[in-house]
């Protein structure tokens, strides 16, 4: 299907961000700031310290690292595992928050895995990790769950919180959200929390147009978790971007910082900016 086609085949018309009061008549209520469980100053200071990247920082705009981590409620006591990290941009902020009196578990691929794009992501990862061992030498490195259950003999029985970013439409696409979200229930104790921040398709999205497009509907994001053992407790719009259509010729990856389709209208890709997404807060019942 050429890139016209798919435009063309997509093109109902598109769905308003869900306003407040909306959301507050289906009982979930919408927390565009904080939890109000976590207020932690030195989260703050992670969030704007000098040893972050300027490449990362220039991201925050459409990241909001500090009201995302406040929203989830973190304390700095905790026992986080941050899922899929890719090359370390929220690692770089919770590692120094947590070094002291908590604890990061990075999630990542196998050194021996069999694709070589993810043996060379682990690698990245590893090196930024060895490179400021003041900051992030006391980060444990696991492997991403194969099926319903984490697998390293290092794993605690129980963590407080398992937080992903951008990567439930890869395992919607590889066949394996359902498995993936029961191995991080398998870990977390009894009321710990989810964090999901996602690409948003419209709702009612079909699974063949979520694959193809990389953008995940709220409603089979929550539907699928729930099967797996969580409840939503609460949802932000603080990640949301009304400017974002969702009915792209190469999906969500038109938009910065991929810019799949090259120069082909890369001036409005990148007036639009990063995608509009989702952010969930889900309890482990």
């Amino acid at each position: 299907m050429n890139d016209n086609a798919f435009v063309n085949r997509f093109q109902p018309a598109r769905r308003q961000l869900v306003a407040a009061a909306s959301l507050g008549a289906m009982g979930l209520p919408v927390l565009a700031q904080s939890s109000g469980a976590a207020s932690d100053d030195g989260l703050a200071a992670a969030v704007a310290a000098t040893h972050r990247s300027p490449v990362n920082r220039a991201r925050d705009r459409w990241r909001h690292p500090l009201e995302t981590l406040r929203f989830f409620g973190l304390k700095s006591s905790q026992t986080v595992i941050e899922v899929a990290p890719g090359a370390g941009w929220y690692t770089e902020i919770l590692a120094p928050w947590l070094r002291a009196n908590g604890r990061l578990i990075a999630a990542h691929y196998s050194q021996s895995d069999a694709s070589e794009y993810r043996r060379r992501s682990r690698a990245v990862f590893d090196a930024f990790l060895a490179s400021r061992p003041e900051l992030y030498g006391r980060v444990t490195t696991v492997t991403l769950p194969t099926g319903p259950r984490f697998t390293d003999a290092g794993m605690p029985a129980q963590v407080d919180a398992v937080l992903t970013f951008r990567n439930a439409h890869n395992w919607v696409t590889d066949g394996h959200l359902d498995e993936t979200l029961k191995a991080f229930a398998s870990v977390l104790k009894p009321g710990g929390v989810l964090g999901v921040v996602d690409h948003r398709a419209p709702a009612g999205a079909s699974l063949d147009w979520m694959i193809r497009s990389g953008y995940v509907s709220e409603q089979f994001m929550e539907e699928r978790a729930r099967a797996a053992g969580f409840r939503l407790d609460a949802r932000s719009e603080v990640n949301a971007n009304p400017n974002d259509s969702r009915y792209h010729a190469n999906g969500v990856w038109s938009l910065p910082p991929s810019f799949r389709g090259g120069s082909v209208d890369r001036e409005k890709f990148a007036a639009i900016g990063e995608s509009d997404r989702f952010t969930h807060r889900y309890v482990r019942v």
